[in-house]
């Protein structure tokens, strides 16, 4: 379960120690009154969003002007994005997700193209002077330090560089391990809160059996590319989990990625996962945070085989890169037959963000071994539409180009294109697209005289 409150429950901790803390607890309400119109507001991402801070702040919307709230993924209602808070709040996405992605492409909201590993660069290099960074954190243990808990990537920095700390503090929280602490004397205003940390569940299986079995068959795809003692870097969603169904037959496999869930913790409790022939960080899970359910978070609540580190570090491509056999998976919207990878738009509509994919990409592919994969299903789920296309969308983004992929996955196999001509992509990548769409694809190929 996660930690208790050490101060509180022991009467160990230094005098000086539990008075510093106790001198810094205020309301919610209290602790947002710092806040000024204009001001920069860096809030924790994903699963630790800082609500009641965020639903105090929310309280003063007539008072305050164009104060800017910046973050990542998260989970849950973001009350900023709302039509009636224009003009007071305005978020700033690093990663855009589905509670954000309305207010995006409706103006209301802002989308930063960023590589996930440069984001924290972004403060610790001034390019975005931080006036505030609401956190949320576990209690802190008889030395003073708080862990930043299920997400430690992108806040740790920010929290570092802000001119104000503002820590909702939570005895929920997990108390993660790694670069992961922050010391009450950096931290301003402290609101304790007795609230489950949200949760992003896992297997939230499609409706539909076939888009089920579709996306089975790409993770059986994909872990035929594993080979024991691989790395591995996984995104969230339904064909990761996937995979790791099908690796129970795999050993000594290791984690060096930007985020993990739930379906490594049977993976660690089988076995499989044991970190052990890792060449980075051996013996240990590294990550930047998680996105998961109680279990998840129950397990990484002061487990020493998992550091948490900042994801200007574990998502370095050279640090990647010393990963033996570092296998890299993730997903696209669409693939043209030349090789460019759309991940983050449907056109010019801003779908999610660059996220790790790049760094990874990047990573693994100077990794002794390593594999950089590209992963999608061969159609929209309507099955109307091809996502192996000739040409991406008017609009479209690259964010993996044609010279950095290597590996691309649907569920009619697997092809790999480093090193290959552009015929030789176009002929590998229509075999592996759904055989409705094939005579087309391999028509405009014809035509532009790829074939």
């Amino acid at each position: 379960m996660a930690s208790t409150h050490p101060l509180k429950t022991k009467n160990t901790a230094p005098f000086n120690i539990l008075h510093a803390y106790n001198q810094k607890i205020v309301s919610a309400d209290e602790a947002v009154k710092v806040i000024k119109s204009g001001d920069k507001i860096l809030a924790h991402s994903n699963c630790a969003l800082p609500l009641v801070l965020i639903n105090a702040l929310m309280k003063r919307k007539d008072e305050l002007y164009n104060v800017e709230i910046l973050h990542a993924l998260t989970v849950g209602d973001l009350p900023y994005t709302k039509p009636e808070m224009e003009g007071h709040f305005r978020h700033n996405a690093f990663f855009v997700g589905t509670n954000a992605r309305e207010a995006v492409r409706e103006g209301r909201a802002d989308y930063m193209p960023i590589f996930l590993y440069e984001t924290p660069l972004l403060f610790s290099k001034g390019v975005i002077n931080l006036n505030a960074a609401f956190i949320h954190v576990s209690p802190p243990d008889e030395h003073g330090f708080c862990s930043l808990g299920v997400e430690v990537g992108l806040i740790k920095t920010g929290a570092e560089k802000a001119k104000l700390v503002i820590a909702q503090v939570n005895k929920n929280m997990p108390r993660t391990l790694g670069d992961s602490f922050i010391h009450i004397s950096k931290i301003n205003y402290i609101v304790e809160v007795d609230e489950e940390i949200s949760e992003l569940p896992q297997g939230e299986k499609e409706t539909s059996p076939e888009i089920n079995e579709i996306n089975k068959k790409i993770a059986y795809n994909i872990a035929d590319l594993i080979e024991d003692g691989s790395t591995l870097q996984m995104g969230i969603g339904a064909i990761p989990d996937f995979v790791l169904k099908y690796l129970s037959d795999r050993r000594a496999l290791g984690i060096h990625s930007e985020m993990f869930s739930d379906g490594a913790v049977e993976l660690v409790e089988n076995g499989i996962i044991t970190n052990e022939m890792k060449t980075l960080h051996p013996g240990k899970i590294v990550a930047g945070f998680v996105l998961g359910t109680k279990k998840l978070y129950n397990f990484i609540d002061n487990n020493p085989m998992i550091e948490f580190h900042r994801q200007e570090y574990v998502n370095d491509p050279f640090v990647i890169a010393k990963n033996y056999k570092m296998v890299a998976i993730n997903s696209a919207i669409e693939v043209d037959i030349t090789g460019q990878v759309c991940s983050d738009s449907m056109g010019p509509k801003i779908y999610s963000g660059f996220g790790g994919q790049l760094d990874f990409i990047r990573g693994a592919s100077r990794s002794e071994g390593g594999k950089p994969i590209i992963a999608l299903p061969s159609t929209t789920r309507d099955f109307k539409i091809s996502r192996i296309v000739p040409f991406l969308k008017q609009g479209a983004g690259v964010i993996t180009t044609r010279g950095d992929v290597h590996y691309v996955v649907t569920e009619y196999g697997y092809v790999q294109l480093f090193g290959k001509s552009i015929r030789e992509r176009a002929k590998a990548l229509i075999n592996i697209a759904h055989p409705k769409f094939r005579d087309d694809l391999y028509k405009y190929a014809k035509e532009n005289k790829y074939l």
